[in-house]
């Protein structure tokens, strides 16, 4: 058994996104700490004003999209003619393959939002693939919990203190796996994660000790290799988005909501939504 170890902490980023959302951002594009994982946004405000303008119609290519919601309702509607709602708990699963364009947008009744947008990188043999989407209501996770901690999966199979729980979202990048978790107040979980791959932990709520060290809330937790990662929460409890995944380890070109591998791939995802291809399904 070899214990993982905390080796980075990265502060989260105010920022604002779509049309003025006002969000908590950690950018990971290209960074082979991560990777598979792009982008962590954390969106929270008891204030509608904050993000009553949502995520207006906007495209993608080459990356996948996993939104989350703890408060609050979100309606998707892409170029697909796929429309999804969620409300506090669940999730939202986009593909976004070879092109798509999509909306993100609050329900009326929601006057407080706290949920996450996540990106995932795709491999090269599967950035041209047909998108694909999925919404996923909060009934429909899976739930554990045992002494000192609770959790929520998402996607994966998770072991934690010898419990095990699986995920219902299959679709997520190929060994790719989120996890909601709540550790109570000065308790220790035990998480099994599979050796070689990434395991990184936001902290969004709480603390946690590690080497004599409290690391508060807004966090990014990145760790070394190794197939066990005890997480102690301080005084408050914690409450970790924990992600692992296999490294794709391809050569990662951002820009703005395109995800390819060559900066020639990118400039042809421009002329490909600027002449209306993103389109062609609707």
């Amino acid at each position: 058994m070899t214990q993982r170890h905390i080796t980075t902490v990265r502060p989260s980023q105010p920022s604002t996104d779509g049309d003025g959302v006002a969000i908590q951002r950690i950018a990971l594009m290209g960074d082979t700490q991560t990777d598979p994982v792009l982008l962590i946004d954390e969106l929270r405000s008891p204030f509608r004003k904050d993000f009553a303008g949502g995520f207006p119609p906007h495209p993608h290519r080459g990356m996948q999209t996993l939104t989350y919601l703890k408060d609050g309702g979100i309606i998707h509607e892409d170029s697909m003619g796929n429309r999804g709602e969620i409300s506090g708990g669940g999730a939202q699963w986009m593909s976004a393959g070879s092109g798509v364009i999509h909306s993100e947008m609050p329900t009326l009744d929601t006057q407080g939002l706290h949920g996450f947008q996540l990106w995932f990188n795709l491999p090269a043999a599967e950035k041209m693939l047909a998108p694909r989407y999925r919404d996923i209501p909060s009934e429909g996770l899976a739930r554990l919990e045992g002494a000192g901690f609770a959790g929520i999966a998402v996607a994966g199979t998770w072991n934690i203190n010898d419990l095990s729980v699986t995920g219902p979202l299959d679709e997520l990048v190929p060994q790719a796996s989120l996890l909601d978790i709540s550790i109570e107040a000065n308790s220790e979980i035990s998480l099994a994660t599979p050796e070689g791959h990434t395991a990184i932990g936001f902290l969004y709520d709480g603390s946690v000790v590690t080497e004599g060290e409290v690391i508060p809330r807004g966090h990014l937790l990145v760790t070394s290799d190794g197939d066990q990662w005890l997480i102690k929460a301080g005084d408050t409890g914690a409450h970790l988005l924990v992600m692992t995944g296999k490294p794709i380890g391809e050569p990662v070109v951002g820009y703005g909501p395109f995800v390819m591998n060559t900066r020639e791939e990118i400039e042809q995802a421009i002329r490909d939504y600027q002449s209306g291809q993103f389109i062609k399904s609707a």
